[in-house]
């Protein structure tokens, strides 16, 4: 009978092994070996398959970085090194290199597929982390102490082989900062996840202020600061506005210490931001929350897909506001490609739009925006 095979290479964005068995793993050089019930004795000769760990599987060039893992299927046990120290709960094994340094990456391409991938386990697994980062792992230490009650394994360095009858290799994902409920075990959904972070941080609000329900609480608007690219030029006049309007007003940059800005965020039943500028902090908002992104000139496609369909997703009223060619500062450098976004070579794109670009609101157009995200706050 032939042998299934250990790994799914089929994924768009992640490929994914699935081992149960007699499994060692050889972390400083990289190699799984498993004898399992399902190889063993319908193997002609031993089988092997190639994996690098990290979701983003489409972006060549991160994934060229990625450390490479092999997984050895073995007829028997005397084709492996020997254990020396053995472990009875599961593993799984995932990278923390790519774009992971990145925000929007962290969570789409790290932690939304390792909640996806290892919550089932209610922390009785352990983490084998490949291309470690120190500071990543103390960033997100909450979550990562939430979904493990194990000290993380930096198997790169490790000269124990270490033997499990389970393990994960590379992380399941669905989408951007999306879980498909059809296909999750238990048909979890991003707002199970939410619901996760606010138990991992210890946040207070499961939903927003009604106001509706009256009373004299303003609704509070988190404007998402910045002091470099993607930024506001005229905040302070948009925060006035807010102000005029009736909101409490938090203007803050997102910043390295989640713990703190996760509260603030929480805090808030608005937030508002140019796109790539800390957007992905709304998975800290409040059920039916209001995210308003700002989207300037040639956003367009990656805002919808990376913030306005997962705001969707995690129970998050959503609305867009697409600047006008005046809102933009590329117009007082680069006139004639503002006006022909297909005559910019594709190397330069990024470059030009998402480095060099700034909004100035203009406030009586932007003004419809912030009175509609209001109006949602009485639903």
């Amino acid at each position: 009978m032939k042998s299934q095979p250990l790994c799914n290479f089929l994924g768009r964005t992640s490929d994914f092994c699935d081992i149960r068995g007699d499994i060692r793993v050889y972390g400083n050089s990289s190699i799984i070996f498993v004898v399992s019930p399902v190889t063993k004795g319908n193997l002609a000769g031993n089988d092997s398959w190639s994996i690098r760990p990290y979701c983003r599987k489409h972006s060549k060039g991160i994934m060229k970085q990625t450390k490479e893992w092999t997984v050895k299927a073995v007829i028997d046990q005397q084709r492996m090194p020997e254990c020396t120290k053995t472990h009875i709960k599961p593993a799984v094994l995932f990278s923390e290199g790519g774009y992971a340094g990145n925000i929007f990456h962290s969570f789409a391409d790290v932690i939304v597929p390792l909640y996806l991938t290892s919550q089932q386990f209610n922390g009785e697994v352990q983490f084998l982390v490949t291309q470690t980062k120190t500071w990543w792992n103390w960033k997100y230490q909450r979550i990562l102490k939430s979904l493990s009650k194990y000290e993380i394994i930096d198997i790169d360095k490790e000269k124990e082989i270490h033997c499990f009858t389970s393990i994960h290799v590379g992380l399941k994902r669905h989408n951007d900062l999306k879980i498909n409920p059809s296909i999750s075990p238990h048909r979890i959904s991003m707002k199970d996840f939410r619901k996760f972070l606010r138990s991992s941080y210890s946040l207070e609000r499961s939903s927003v202020i009604r106001l509706r329900d009256g009373g004299r609480k303003m609704p509070r608007l988190l404007i998402i600061s910045r002091k470099r690219t993607r930024r506001f030029i005229n905040e302070d006049e948009i925060a006035q506005m807010a102000k005029d309007l009736g909101c409490e007003v938090v203007m803050l940059e997102a910043n390295s210490n989640i713990a703190t800005f996760s509260q603030i965020v929480n805090s808030c039943d608005v937030m508002m931001g140019v796109h790539g500028a800390g957007l992905t902090n709304m998975v800290f908002l409040p059920e039916k929350a209001v995210l308003i992104q700002v989207i300037a000139i040639g956003h367009e496609w990656i805002s919808r897909e990376y913030y306005g369909e997962p705001a969707v997703d995690m129970n998050l009223r959503y609305l867009a506001y697409n600047t006008s060619i005046q809102e933009s500062t590329l117009t007082h450098e680069y006139t004639h490609v503002i006006r022909n976004l297909s005559s910019i070579p594709r190397q330069e794109f990024r470059n030009i739009y998402l480095t060099k670009q700034n909004v100035k609101l203009n406030l009586s157009r932007f003004r419809p925006t912030l009175l509609r995200a209001l109006e949602l706050l009485y639903d």
